[in-house]
């Protein structure tokens, strides 16, 4: 993930934890001054393994803006989003981005923050 937001002009995409890395994996600023906290879940056995589901959406709501003053919090899988993790992402303004969107963004055509819906618009004054 660091790597690709460095890729996408995120110069300062830095890894920050893994186990214990209250709620986000990766941290960067894009081109735009917008804060990024990307969250990762990986599943050992992709969309077929266990599917990310909301108590690890409330985790990272939990922490991510209030930790690292995020504007833009995803959580990426190789696997598969629960059924209810879509309403309660957009109610958290959270971001979801399965496999399928990984494999686009992975692929170099295009960053994720155009390939994710209602990304926040840059604060003022950034």
């Amino acid at each position: 993930m660091r790597d690709l937001m460095r890729r996408d002009g995120c110069t300062d995409a830095r890894q920050i934890g893994g186990a214990g890395d209250n709620g986000a994996n990766v941290l960067a600023t894009d081109p735009m001054g917008r804060t990024w906290a990307i969250q990762c879940k990986h599943r050992k056995a992709g969309d077929r393994g266990s599917a990310v589901g909301t108590p690890d959406l409330q985790r990272v709501d939990g922490c991510a803006r209030q930790l690292y003053g995020a504007d833009v919090v995803p959580v990426v899988t190789n696997g598969r989003f629960s059924a209810r993790c879509a309403p309660l992402a957009a109610q958290l303004h959270m971001h979801l981005a399965d496999r399928r969107t990984l494999a686009t963004w992975s692929s170099g055509g295009r960053p994720l923050w155009e390939l994710l819906p209602k990304v926040p618009q840059p604060r003022k004054g950034r």
